[in-house]
């Protein structure tokens, strides 16, 4: 049994952090596929395009796939369009378990040095996904980090983990774009993220912490793993997805739009901190005569933690995960 709190931040308060751009290692774009039929060009014995296709069910590929504009996060004016994702009691794959995965097809290591793996996630109201079932959501074989949703401490969460434990978490409301960043250092064997909704810039969540950190290259799966066999038919949105080595690329897209399929981009809720680990997201601050001071649920102190260590009142610094990281409450 975790213990948990759920503090709630906005992430449209945050200071913006300055945009780096890193080197792209590997581009996971659906501009390359003109339409779903493109998707089945690639088999084992001919190994083209940006993904391999071959973990779904046994219906056609246009079942459990479809491009559309409408599928991306607007604030990504790089892409033509997103994918639309599918799962639903066609869907087993090898298992009673229900799947609908790519993979990056390339030659490129992706299991060297820092590496970031960037993608975006959306569901809607229609055929959202069903918070009595386990998923798992863009994976590695080994499920040394990944997200969840159907899990505790919040089945209506999205969960992100370290070696199954969760370690952050924020609703998973529909219409709303959720950009993540697994940031891996294979070197040193660890694993943070960092996260924003609709147009907003990357943020650091969680910062790295050790983690049995390794790949083929041919195993992080972009695509949901259903655990439970259910009749329910779920749509899952992807766009944004890219693999790139340090520095990190904070900007979503070009940095413009909205971000999300209304007409507004709701912000990021807080993170949620379990008896293994302690995260928060990124911290506002306010500056006043004595210098600045950080608000309710920012970071106050913390290794090589450089920023306010003094809470607006009526808030305290307090160690939730000593000597790694301080937050006001």
């Amino acid at each position: 049994m975790f213990s948990l709190t759920v503090p709630i931040v906005s992430l449209a308060a945050i200071l913006a952090q300055p945009v780096i751009a890193g080197t792209n290692v590997w581009s996971g774009s659906f501009n390359a596929y003109s339409t779903v039929a493109d998707f089945d060009n690639w088999s084992w014995s001919n190994e083209v395009g940006e993904y391999q296709w071959y973990i779904h069910g046994s219906q056609p590929t246009s079942h459990y796939l479809a491009l559309d504009p409408s599928y991306k996060n607007p604030a990504d004016s790089s892409e033509t369009h997103g994918l639309k994702l599918t799962i639903d009691s066609t869907a087993t794959w090898n298992s009673n378990m229900e799947r609908t995965e790519l993979i990056p097809q390339t030659t490129q290591n992706l299991g060297t040095g820092e590496l970031f793996y960037h993608f975006s996630v959306m569901h809607s109201a229609t055929n959202p996904p069903n918070s009595a079932y386990e998923h798992q959501i863009v994976f590695f074989e080994s499920h040394f980090t990944e997200l969840k949703y159907g899990v505790a401490p919040n089945a209506t969460n999205l969960e992100w983990m370290i070696q199954g434990q969760p370690q952050w978490g924020t609703p998973f409301t529909p219409g709303t774009w959720y950009n993540f960043a697994y940031d891996i250092n294979f070197s040193a064997g660890t694993v943070g993220l960092w996260a924003s909704t609709g147009g907003d810039p990357l943020q650091r969540v969680v910062p790295n912490a050790a983690a049995s950190t390794s790949t083929n290259s041919e195993d992080w799966h972009l695509g949901v793993l259903r655990l439970v066999s259910g009749t329910d038919t779920e749509d899952w949105y992807f766009s944004g997805v890219y693999i790139e080595n340090g520095p990190i690329t904070t900007a979503i897209g070009s940095g413009s739009g909205s971000g999300s399929s209304s007409s507004s981009s709701p912000s990021l809720p807080g993170s949620t901190t379990s008896a293994t680990s302690s995260t928060s997201a990124p911290p506002t601050s306010t500056t006043s005569a004595s210098g600045p001071q950080q608000t309710q649920w920012g970071q106050c102190g913390g290794t090589n933690w450089t920023g306010p260590t003094v809470c607006i009142p009526p808030y305290t610094c307090k160690a939730v995960s000593p000597p790694y990281y301080s937050q006001c409450q």
